[in-house]
């Protein structure tokens, strides 16, 4: 073999070493009359190809569809195709106008935002509720782009209801539910029969992919209360022992006792109001801005607004030494039975009088309480050995005074 040869011979068999290709990307490789040519990509400042027709095998829907007896020839038939699709959704707000002493206006705005595909002239109805979709994440066998293996496995795939809901095809972006308040207010004006979704229609509208629409959707008026809400919570668990620090790390919110500006009023709008942030104003001024829970035309309900700093409170709770330790045996378990006495102290520092609303959530059964409030019992506590309960006061606490409340009750403590 002569050396630089580029062919190696050994018995019969014949090898040849072939130049190395270039790597992918790089070229453009072009058949030529005297063979392939490669071009380099970044030296290619114009290409124009003509009379070369490439075809691709690509899925298609195919109808078929029969026209009635009345139906001339080659007359065309009219196909409608209903499907739930992703990509549209409307996000609710409200703003409260409390420029009037005594009446309020309520403004309900939507944000729709396009991430589906463009359309024309569509008719748009704006759906309040709880709309479930339990399949939102499934994708018909039906269509192109899936296999029988994805559908299976997407239907094995389980969701809680809030997350198929927030997958629907045009609804509001976050899960109603009714507000946290133990009353229950049934003046609530009937609005409809069937489900309980409001579909409120706002036109036909024009939107190109990736648009948002910022639109009113409704205003009102309404008679409104200023009020100041203090809720004391209950701090023992459910076998009365009370809760330590650690068992109320992350529930701060829950378990925080202060003191909020409110107003409450009922829902003008003749639709029920979605749950949503609502602005509070005051003239030109910003005021607060909360979340409004579910609300029936008609129905009552109360807006927190902001902290009331200069609202004083003070409450304090302990054991009654003039009452022993019963030993109370209950399923098993052996229990004392405490007697407890509380106190609630609220000062006025403002230049004129509330309304001043005092709930005191507690775990056990009602001694005594001063000035009569109503007792109100918490569905929370129906498995607990001791019954929830809510004490509520409404009380009006003139300029510069203090109100002083007394309670007791007893509840069991396990060993």
């Amino acid at each position: 073999m002569k050396p630089g040869a580029g062919r190696i011979s050994s018995r019969n068999t014949t090898t040849t070493l072939a130049a190395p290709l270039p790597a992918p990307g790089q070229f453009l490789i072009l058949d030529g009359p005297n063979g392939r040519i490669y071009a380099d990509i970044s030296l290619i400042a114009h290409l124009t190809v003509e009379g070369t027709t490439i075809k691709r095998r690509q899925p298609v829907l195919l109808l078929s569809a029969e026209g009635g007896a009345e139906q001339k020839a080659n007359q065309p038939t009219h196909v409608t195709i209903t499907y739930l699709t992703k990509g549209i959704a409307w996000a609710p707000a409200y703003r409260v106008g409390l420029d009037d002493p005594k009446t309020l206006t309520l403004q309900q705005q939507a944000v729709i935002k396009n991430e589906m595909e463009d359309f024309k002239d569509a008719e748009l109805q704006l759906i309040s509720g709880f709309p479930s979709i339990e399949f939102a994440h499934v994708v018909s066998p039906m269509s192109m782009e899936t296999s029988w293996a994805t559908f299976f496995s997407q239907l094995n795939q389980r969701f809680s209801p809030d997350q198929g809901m927030m997958a629907n095809a045009m609804q509001q972006a976050v899960s109603n539910r009714a507000a946290a308040d133990p009353s229950v207010d049934l003046s609530a004006i009937p609005s409809g029969d069937g489900v309980d979704l409001h579909y409120q229609s706002i036109g036909k509208r024009s939107m190109l992919d990736g648009d948002s629409l910022l639109l009113t959707t409704g205003q009102a008026q309404a008679a409104y209360e200023r009020i100041v809400e203090w809720t004391v919570p209950d701090t023992r668990d459910a076998n009365g022992r009370p809760s330590d620090l650690r068992q109320r790390y992350g529930q701060t919110e829950k378990l925080e006792d202060d003191v909020w500006d409110a107003v409450r009023f009922k829902n003008p709008l003749p639709f029920p109001m979605t749950t949503a942030p609502a602005l509070v104003t005051a003239g030109d001024r910003f005021n607060g801005q909360r979340q409004s829970f579910w609300v029936n035309t008609g129905e009552q309900t109360t807006l927190q607004i902001t902290k009331a700093l200069s609202i004083r409170t003070h409450s304090t709770e302990q054991e009654d030494p003039a009452i022993g330790r019963e030993l109370v045996r209950v399923y098993g378990n052996d229990y004392r039975k405490v007697a407890v006495k509380g106190e609630l102290q609220a000062s006025n520092h403002r230049k004129e009088p509330i309304t001043l609303i005092i709930r005191r959530q507690f775990s056990g059964d009602l001694v005594n309480a001063a000035e009569n409030p109503a007792v109100t019992l918490s569905e929370k506590g129906v498995y607990s050995i001791n019954k929830r309960n809510v004490l509520t006061w409404t009380i009006t606490l003139p300029a510069g005074e203090t109100k002083t409340l007394n309670y007791q009750y007893s509840v069991l403590v396990i060993n």
